[in-house]
């Protein structure tokens, strides 16, 4: 599901500092957003699901999600354990502009936005190092700044923070290239997603998943349930929404060419049940986001 919460024309970022869940606080479904989101978690622990991979969460952890970017953070609150994370979401195109005067700055920046990551993440940040300290010092003047001065703090904060990763990022991705010439046999519950990836403009049958990967329908639901949390139809249906708020909101294509093209080939049941998980019909979404109210 997109969560639309963040209205960009008002609010050019939307920021929060060491905020904390326990007992199941966090929601845990899959998700996009409209613009970046920047993630610094200080504390806690599961699984993120990004791109038919699947990421350790700990402390330390940093993670981009690209505008669109379906991912689920799956989290571990046993032995009381707590989520705490710091992150920005903020609309790309924005602050694009300010990144002109550093031109390998800007190109790491529209890397990060929208370019191919070899993974949305990377670890070791520590609560002393720079990315942190940026959160947290943005977190202290965010209270003093006036409306004047705040669109030109957020530029500043966004580009030292993208000066801060760039380092870093580039140090991951080299180690993780070499590290990837060692072969590694793909782990089932990716496997599954990255057929979905591929067929899910199609109608699902089970047996075609069970054909593809030489596993029987009842384990390869088994074995997605457990590693992902969630059923596969439950996980298309999600990718299949995900895919329909882009081609809605980004393309002038009819409702039952958009139907067509995220496997549902009934228009009439494709508006229900685009109505029953985002609460409008596929034409009432289209016309909220032209009239700039989708981000509500």
């Amino acid at each position: 599901m997109i969560r639309n919460g963040y209205r960009f024309d008002e609010k050019p970022l939307d920021f929060v500092y060491r905020r904390k869940s326990v007992d199941n606080e966090h929601p845990e479904t899959f998700h996009s957003h409209l613009g970046v989101e920047l993630l610094l978690i200080h504390q806690g622990q599961g699984t993120l699901i990004v791109n038919g991979r699947r990421y350790p969460i700990k402390p330390g952890m940093f993670c981009v999600f690209q505008p669109y970017q379906l991912h689920r953070v799956m989290l571990d609150y046993s032995n009381d354990a707590c989520f705490e994370r710091s992150l920005t979401v903020f609309e790309p195109t924005l602050f694009a502009p300010y990144f002109e005067q550093w031109p390998l700055l800007r190109a790491f920046f529209d890397r990060l936005r929208g370019g191919a990551l070899n993974a949305p993440c990377l670890y070791g940040i520590e609560e002393d190092s720079m990315p942190a300290l940026l959160f947290r010092d943005f977190q202290a003047r965010s209270p003093r700044m006036t409306e004047a001065e705040r669109i030109e703090e957020t530029s500043l904060f966004l580009i030292e923070l993208f000066r801060a990763l760039k380092p870093l990022w580039n140090l991951a991705e080299n180690e993780a290239a070499a590290s990837s010439r060692v072969s590694r046999r793909p782990r089932r519950a990716e496997d599954i997603l990255s057929w979905i990836e591929a067929n899910y403009a199609r109608p699902y049958r089970s047996d075609d998943l069970a054909a593809a990967l030489h596993l029987s329908p009842y384990h390869l639901s088994h074995l997605f349930k457990e590693a992902v949390g969630v059923s596969i139809s439950d996980y298309i249906s999600a990718r299949r929404i995900h895919q329909a708020v882009i081609l809605l909101t980004t393309t002038d294509k009819p409702v039952s060419l958009i139907a067509e093209e995220v496997g549902l080939t009934n228009v009439s049941y494709f508006c229900k049940w685009f109505k029953a998980n985002m609460n409008a019909t596929p034409h009432q979404y289209r016309k909220r986001w032209l009239d700039g109210s989708a981000r509500e």
